[in-house]
């Protein structure tokens, strides 16, 4: 079942200003280090266990820094009922550590007792707005907090889809009260496959619900005509055209908790210490007068085309 009028406030923190994949790799450093205002994310699937070196490693973490808990494996846009097992293990890990933010995946990844390790696309109609709607319902009520919902990255489209995936976002947020994780390389990956506008795509997103922004670099293909292809790699510096569609976004929306993702061929860690400034860096130079812990009074958040 659906709330039209559901209230759950959006998942942000003020004092969250930028954050990081955590890597177990880092985890010497980060103690060692003052990181004021700074997060850490984590996906739920790799601490579903009950004990070990992992959990110590992010008990150990979590005792510094706030945290953003990430999941990649609900399948909320799966024609089938969520598991309820993986659901009552993300709400065992999201009551543990009680991080500042919970996050999924607009996309599905199990269907008929097969897992397939992906994040796949899903056919933006009535039918599955009815489908994915109830999921977060679900989620939303055992969790007993809002989700923020992630616009994914896409290869591929259904000719089936009658709601361009904004309008299917706006009415996923409307009908449940949840919010958006904004995924900035995941907008640039997909307008660059689909050939869409990514101010436009701006333009349809209630970016009020707004809870968290995430910036990554991507890699770059050709596909069987010879057009750019790019993929959502997580293995590179963010890249200048997530950038400037970041400030677009800042402009619009003021602070966001953002989190810089980096998942293979990880650097050290100072090179991540210097995208997170980066993006610190953006945040100040559009709000160093208004206070970049606070969003417009607009919050109509128009968007325009300038950079």
């Amino acid at each position: 079942m659906t709330h039209p009028d559901a209230t759950w406030p959006v998942a942000s923190n003020a004092a969250l200003r930028v954050g990081a994949s955590f890597k177990p790799a880092y985890l010497d450093e980060l103690l060692a280090d003052t990181l004021p205002d700074t997060f850490f994310e984590v996906h739920a699937e790799n601490y579903m266990g009950a004990g070990g070196p992992p959990h110590r490693a992010l008990s150990a973490l979590r005792a510094a820094y706030p945290l953003s808990v990430h999941g990649v494996g609900l399948s909320i846009g799966g024609s089938e009922p969520l598991d309820d097992a993986h659901l009552a293990r993300l709400v065992a890990v999201v009551r543990r550590y009680e991080p500042a933010l919970v996050s999924e995946h607009l996309a599905w990844s199990s269907h008929g007792g097969r897992f397939f390790n992906d994040l796949l696309p899903l056919p933006y109609t009535a039918a599955t707005l009815q489908q994915v709607c109830q999921h977060i319902d679900q989620v939303q009520t055992a969790l007993g907090r809002p989700l923020l919902l992630e616009n994914p990255s896409t290869y591929l489209r259904f000719n089936t889809s009658d709601l361009s995936e904004p309008q299917f976002l706006r009415e996923v947020v409307q009908r449940t009260g949840c919010g958006l994780l904004l995924d900035l390389n995941n907008v640039v990956v997909s307008a660059t496959n689909h050939r869409f506008d990514v101010h436009q795509y701006l333009r349809e997103l209630p970016l009020a619900s707004v809870g968290q922004v995430h910036l990554a670099g991507h890699s770059e293909q050709q596909d069987e005509h010879g057009q750019r292809l790019l993929i959502d790699s997580h293995d590179r510096s963010v890249g200048a055209d997530v950038w400037a569609l970041y400030a677009v976004v800042i402009a619009a929306i003021g602070h966001v908790p953002t989190l810089i993702e980096w998942d293979s061929e990880l650097p050290p860690w100072t090179v991540l210490k210097s995208q997170m400034a980066q993006a610190l860096d953006v945040q100040r130079f559009l709000y160093s007068g208004t206070g970049i812990t606070d969003r417009p009074t607009n919050q109509a958040a128009e968007v325009s085309d300038a950079h």
